[in-house]
């Protein structure tokens, strides 16, 4: 049996909310393991949101900080890692079917390690199934302590102990994490970190932890120096976004005071997700309307039309709240493109708690939306909810709702036709290696021919055709 250095999640710990106050340290890399991944190479891959996708930029800059290098195929790695997503079935399946077809690699090359990370070590179940089934798997981290990958790689190099090491209570703030960005325009930036919403179906309160906000003067110099190396458009990272600052003490400062700080800077787009609703303030509306580079798109789940499965979710307002809230959103910002999640099939709903939501889809216009089936994640309350949709049911009620939306996608790009747009270019069009590809103040992809000399900047595109889940324009030479 191979020799282990654990430290176990436990979701009981993980429950609790302490009253302890979060301390911010700056973080530095330890000098035992500065070099340790010098002439090695990795490859890293990346599960689940944007939250995820801005630790995957962290874990990068910590490898390639301690001297290892971008591997350009999984032969001639030394070291995999897998940043995972907890936030349905499905995605962790993908990534046990993987680990599995990562064995191969360890038998090629014994000294291979194998590194798993993000939110599914943070579940006792999945850490419980690696230990018991998956072997080749070398180092289990969790969300809260990634910034120790460096010591945990110098454990395993050094004395060939596989680590565990999940905490079950979040950590410090940590600053000053090297990052290695995977574009040259647009940035993540974190605001917060975790949620305390608890929402009867999501395990993310459990994964991440209790609300932590950044202090505002970290967040925007880490915006004014990505100003300073070019970048054109931020888009700030929280579960949610809208309860940004309750958690401090010392002074009172929110989320639209952040924006509001932030729209002074001289950086052309400023997008943030996600917004819970029962947060979203009256003085943040406020804001979004005045300052023309906090971007008119905005992501507002609302999860159901049904106030009966509403409250069985845990959400915290009511249709009418929601209505109401969207109203004030187009009254102040009358071209917002606004978008949404719905779950279908959660348990209890009904028909006509289904019918409920259509109707909620077709008055709020939206433009687009993330529609699942409810999937049931062990150690979350509706988990145990007794389940009487059938699945053919459920998937029945999600094609009908996906026929909803993808009117309103339409709808929202139609209005777009003659227009012309600044599109902020992400680079070529997939299998048109001369047409670029885009996205519009609105959040819409936008398809045009040009140069590629073009990637990376915002440029004018005059719209000539609309698509459902894309424009297509013609390029405007100033």
């Amino acid at each position: 049996m191979q020799n282990c250095d654990y430290n176990k999640p436990q979701m009981n710990a993980a429950r609790k909310r302490t009253k302890t106050t979060t301390s911010v340290v700056d973080f530095a890399i330890p000098k035992s393991a500065m070099e340790i991944g010098i002439d090695k190479k990795y490859i890293l891959l990346t599960y689940g949101c944007q939250g995820n996708e801005s630790d995957s930029e962290k874990i990068r800059g910590l490898l390639e900080t301690i001297g290892f290098s971008l591997a350009s195929d999984e032969t001639m790695a030394d070291l995999i890692v897998l940043n995972t997503c907890a936030i349905r079935a499905n995605a962790e399946n993908k990534v046990f079917g993987e680990l599995g077809r990562l064995k191969k690699y360890v038998k090629a090359k014994p000294d291979l390690i194998i590194a798993i990370g993000g939110c599914m070590p943070q579940e006792e179940i999945v850490v419980e199934k690696i230990l018991k089934t998956y072997p080749q798997v070398k180092i289990i981290f969790g969300t809260h302590n990634l910034y120790q990958l460096p010591q945990f790689l110098e454990r395993v190099m050094s004395n060939h102990n596989r680590v565990i090491e999940v905490l079950s209570e979040e950590g410090n703030i940590i600053e000053k994490l090297p990052t290695v960005r995977t574009s040259r325009s647009k940035a993540w930036v974190d605001i917060m970190y975790g949620c305390d919403e608890f929402c009867t179906y999501c395990i993310v309160p459990y994964t991440r932890g209790k609300e932590r906000s950044r202090k505002p003067e970290y967040i925007i110099k880490e915006v004014q120096s990505l100003i300073d190396q070019g970048y054109h458009e931020v888009t700030l990272l929280g579960q949610n976004v809208n309860s940004y600052g309750l958690d401090f003490t010392e002074y009172r400062y929110r989320f639209s005071d952040l924006l509001q700080a932030l729209s002074q800077l001289p950086i052309e787009r400023i997008r943030f997700t996600t917004s819970h609703p029962k947060d979203f303030s009256t003085d943040l509306i406020t804001v979004l309307a005045k300052q023309k580079n906090l971007m008119p798109a905005i992501h507002l789940p609302v999860q159901s039309g049904s106030d009966k499965i509403l409250k069985a979710m845990n959400r915290k307002y009511t249709k009418a709240d929601y209505m109401d809230l969207v109203d004030k959103i187009y009254q102040a910002i009358p071209d917002v493109s606004l978008t949404t999640d719905i779950i279908v099939g959660f348990p209890g709903e009904t028909e006509s708690d289904f019918l409920e939501t259509i109707a909620l889809v077709e008055y709020c216009r939206f433009e687009g939306a993330y529609t699942f089936v409810f999937s049931p994640r062990v150690g979350t309350p509706a988990a145990q909810f007794n389940d009487t949709v059938s699945i053919d049911e459920k998937m029945q009620r999600l094609y009908r709702l996906n026929d909803v939306i993808n009117q309103g996608f339409a709808r929202g790009n139609h209005r777009f036709v003659n227009q012309t747009l600044k599109v902020l270019v992400d680079g070529r069009s997939k299998g048109k290696a001369d047409v670029l590809s885009g996205y519009s103040e609105h959040n819409k992809l936008v398809n045009f021919r040009g140069s590629k000399t073009l990637i990376g900047t915002i440029v004018n595109v005059k719209i000539t055709d609309a698509k459902t889940w894309s424009l297509a324009g013609k390029l405007i030479n100033e």
